[in-house]
């Protein structure tokens, strides 16, 4: 055993010791070990972690389980653990790291992503969301569209544009807004599923305090990216051997062997592998993350996922037949307003629809095949007419 790992055990032992799951609040709990550095242990200390390497998470999750500790439900903060708290830790200033690192790991606040707009989807420097200054704070008109989350969210990472005289990338800045604030409406969006994950964001007025910028005024396209580059590595996660939708279609070629043809079983095979390749290649590439921020490799990440995920549910369709038509009657097009978003969760039917999404959110495959391209592969770019015009005067 390393002296980091016994470390980590006594430092968990006493978690335990001083505050028993059993007889303790779960929320008293999750700030007690944000507090004792064991929310994420690659963080800095003070910020829910010790400074160590990421893969020793394992270790402290692992041993908290077994003593029956409660979880702080990432599912349902996604935005927040995946996106918001990497780029706050990079950009945010300490004030802003210790203001709101701890309730969004422990689930207080929950995030959403104000980025898209009707005319700036792929073209997300496009963005027409103006931020006007008035002394210590932001006027903000816009709007937003695809926004998970935002009817269950108290915040939001918004990217607004605050000078329309400069270059669309150059003009931007990156904002933290409070959801609750007078100005701010949202309106759901019904998706093929029946349901409404997301809603367009409208925001008439709202004022932004400047304490509330990330990073410098006019940086906004560089901290975006970071959160970008974030979320396609979060999205595109996968830990253990057959898990996310592979191992669904694999559990129901198992459970129907009269179903299977050669055809279908060479097809399975071929996405086994490519999701095992995908897995290994996700546990290197969150090393890299652990030592510093991802790079452009994860809109390979994302891209890959989205293929496998929207092959694989094909796949099951195929496989279940007449049965994958179907709604369970609790499910489906009766839940308007889920919780959370399970993508590999229900019925065949739901799996093959959702996925349909997973090749549009967090970056459609057309611009991550461009970022692979020009970024990894170091291929010539795409000819952009508008890329040093002033925003202005470009045409949207």
């Amino acid at each position: 055993m390393s002296a980091v790992v016994a470390d980590l055990e006594k430092r968990v032992d006493a978690l335990l010791a001083e505050h028993d799951p059993a007889a303790t609040e779960r929320l008293e709990f999750l700030r007690a070990r944000f507090d004792a550095g064991l929310a994420w242990v690659w963080y800095p200390e003070g910020l829910g972690g010790l400074g160590l390497p990421q893969e020793h998470q394992a270790v402290v999750d692992s041993l908290l389980a077994k003593a029956g500790a409660p979880g702080n439900h990432p599912e349902k903060n996604g935005i927040g653990l995946g996106m918001a708290a990497p780029t706050i830790l990079r950009f945010g200033t300490d004030e802003q790291r210790r203001r709101y690192l701890r309730p969004l790991w422990t689930g207080e606040e929950v995030w959403c992503q104000l980025f898209s707009e009707p005319g700036a989807g792929s073209d997300l420097a496009n963005v027409a969301t103006r931020a006007v200054r008035d002394g210590d704070t932001w006027v903000v008109n816009g709007q937003k569209v695809w926004t998970s989350g935002a009817q269950n969210a108290r915040l939001a990472i918004l990217v607004a544009r605050t000078d329309p005289d400069l270059p669309k990338h150059a003009g931007l800045t990156y904002f933290l807004c409070d959801m609750t604030d007078p100005g701010v409406e949202i309106r759901p969006l019904r998706q093929i599923t029946g349901e409404a994950e997301f809603n367009e964001v409208f925001l008439t007025d709202v004022r932004v305090p400047d304490s509330q910028r990330l990073g410098a005024e006019g940086e906004g396209w560089r901290v975006a990216n970071a959160t970008l580059n974030n979320e396609r590595v979060s999205i595109g996660r996968a830990s253990e051997r057959e898990s996310g939708m592979i191992g669904v279609v694999s559990r129901t070629w198992r459970e129907r062997p009269d179903r299977r043809t050669p055809d279908l079983h060479d097809r399975l095979l071929r996405l086994w592998v490519d999701s095992e390749v995908f897995r290994l290649t996700g546990q290197r590439l969150r090393q890299k993350l652990a030592q510093g921020q991802p790079g452009p490799e994860g809109a390979a990440m994302k891209l890959t996922f989205a293929r496998i995920a929207q092959q694989a549910s094909g796949l099951e369709v195929e496989l279940l037949r007449e049965d994958a038509l179907r709604y369970e009657s609790d499910q489906g097009w009766t839940q308007v307003r889920p919780d959370r978003v399970d993508f590999t969760g229900r019925d065949a039917g739901y799996r093959y629809l959702r996925a349909k999404g997973n090749s549009i959110e967090g970056g459609t495959s057309e611009i991550l095949r461009n970022i692979v391209a020009e970024r990894v592969l170091g291929l010539p770019g795409e000819h952009r007419v508008d890329k040093d015009r002033p925003w202005k005067e470009t045409a949207r």
